[in-house]
């Protein structure tokens, strides 16, 4: 994936730098949802999950890999991320989006991370 970003930065930025910010802006959602998941205080996957090279991670939920395979529609882990009993009532998941502990952006951006995984 970061091979692909890459590219597409060095492909924008040949054909003049116009589309540049777009590369750019995917780079940086990544980065922020990264930060956003692994913020104790904020999305806390960790607590939970093994992901990426995160430290500490918690053994609760599934390990968080392969999530494009897993998720192929996009909107299906936004939806798991804003409210997890949608899918799986009782789950232990909190319903990131339902009780405003991350705000729409900042799912957005865990999605874009997590796709990364």
């Amino acid at each position: 994936m970061k091979i692909l970003i890459m590219i597409v930065v060095f492909a924008m930025q040949l054909l003049g730098g116009s589309l540049a910010t777009a590369g750019e802006e995917v780079v940086d959602t990544v980065a922020k949802g990264k930060a956003v998941a692994f913020d104790r205080g904020k999305g806390n996957c960790l607590a939970c999950h093994i992901m990426g090279d995160g430290p500490l991670p918690g053994t609760v939920g599934p390990p968080l890999m392969q999530m494009k395979l897993r998720f192929a529609d996009r909107s299906l882990l936004r939806e798991q991320i804003w409210d997890a009993e949608i899918r799986n009532p009782g789950s232990m998941m909190p319903p990131f989006g339902r009780h405003e502990i991350l705000t729409e952006e900042e799912i957005d951006w865990v999605v874009d991370y997590l796709y990364t995984l």
